[in-house]
């Protein structure tokens, strides 16, 4: 049984192959490592979209997946530099959700969009049989931006210096510490097991980009990516996809927690492949970088820089002790069967 994202294989030869009619006004539509669409409004403005599933999860409580609902989709946004402002959501609830659970999860979305400055302007809510958590629909947000003041992945240049914030594998390792409580506090310790859940609230990098962009759209900060599916390296590999660069990664200098690095030894998943909500990849013209990482810094986000983009001749690598090897599509995210397994053996 596959979870996840389809193949990148499926992605182009199904999905992006049939797109439905064409339209001039599409200036970006979608592509792999593509994280919003772009669309002309007029000769001065765009509207900038965006499409993520919805999400319930029981083990989360209502409140806190009421958050990652809304920062999922919004992190997708920022991207381009600029905030959400409205949003469709559309829930497919299963017939055994309790209408007083819904309740809790809405408010919670209501009070997270407030807080994000996004109005809900539509969706649809009902049960229906064969669903169930976790995913139950999907959503949407938008925004509207000036012709010249937004970014995309596909805008990365070579030259450009590649900066990530937080480091690898965040969310896999938060999600791990707090589906099995029990093992990872026998094996690591308690204080290694309440830092890893607590570090739920950074699985956003809605603040990161939104202060990327104080360094300047396109005159400093050229493009953004988030990380989830396939970790930083399929975040990489996404991004050079888009924009038609090549890149050079030194593993390195990519921010990788003593924690993190524990947790992810335990349930034997690569952490640079694994789950990363909440970690962004920016790329920065080299006069800039460092108002950018200053800037950052100053807000308790840390980043550094792990490499730069090439052109697309040069191709995909990752130096490790002096060696160069390719940098490969993950085609599927570790993480996964790690969880499954560690579900089948009864981990607590």
């Amino acid at each position: 049984m596959e979870i996840g994202k389809v193949s990148q294989w499926f992605l182009k030869e199904v999905i992006l192959s049939n797109l439905g009619k064409e339209n001039p006004n599409v200036i970006f539509g979608p592509k792999v490592g593509g994280d919003v669409a772009v669309v002309k409004i007029n000769e001065n403005q765009v509207l900038i979209a965006c499409a993520d599933p919805l999400s319930i999860i029981p083990s989360l409580g209502m409140e806190d997946s009421a958050w990652l609902t809304v920062h999922l989709l919004a992190s997708d946004l920022t991207t381009c530099g600029n905030p959400p402002m409205y949003a469709l959501l559309s829930y497919n609830l299963p017939p055994h959700m309790d209408y007083a659970d819904f309740k809790k999860y809405w408010i919670a979305v209501h009070e997270e969009m407030k807080k994000l400055g996004i109005a809900i302007i539509g969706g649809h809510t009902g049960k229906y049989v064969g669903c169930d958590f976790t995913v139950v629909g999907g959503g949407v947000m938008i925004t509207i931006a000036d012709k010249d003041n937004y970014v995309t992945s596909r805008m990365a240049k070579p030259g450009d210096l590649l900066v990530l914030t937080k480091g690898v594998a965040i969310s896999a390792s938060s999600i791990l510490a707090r589906a099995f409580p029990e093992k990872v506090e026998k094996e690591l310790g308690s204080k290694t097991q309440k830092k890893l859940a607590s570090m739920f609230k950074q699985f956003s990098t809605v603040k990161d980009a939104l202060l990327a962009s104080k360094v300047g759209l396109r005159s400093g900060v050229t493009a953004m990516h988030d990380c989830t599916e396939g970790g930083l390296f399929g975040a990489i590999y996404e991004l050079t996809e888009a924009s038609e660069t090549g890149v050079i990664i030194y593993k390195e200098d990519i921010i990788l927690d003593e924690d993190v690095k524990a947790i992810c030894e335990l349930f034997k998943i690569d952490p640079y492949r694994s789950l990363n909500e909440g970690a962004l990849l920016i790329c920065v013209k080299k006069e800039r970088v460092d108002e950018l990482i200053k800037i950052l810094r100053s807000n308790d986000i840390n980043a550094a820089v792990i490499g730069e983009i090439k052109e697309k001749e040069y191709g995909k690598w990752i130096v490790e002790k002096g060696k160069k090897q390719k940098l490969e599509y993950v085609d599927v995210d570790p993480y996964w069967k790690a969880f499954w397994d560690a579900f089948k053996a009864g981990w607590k």
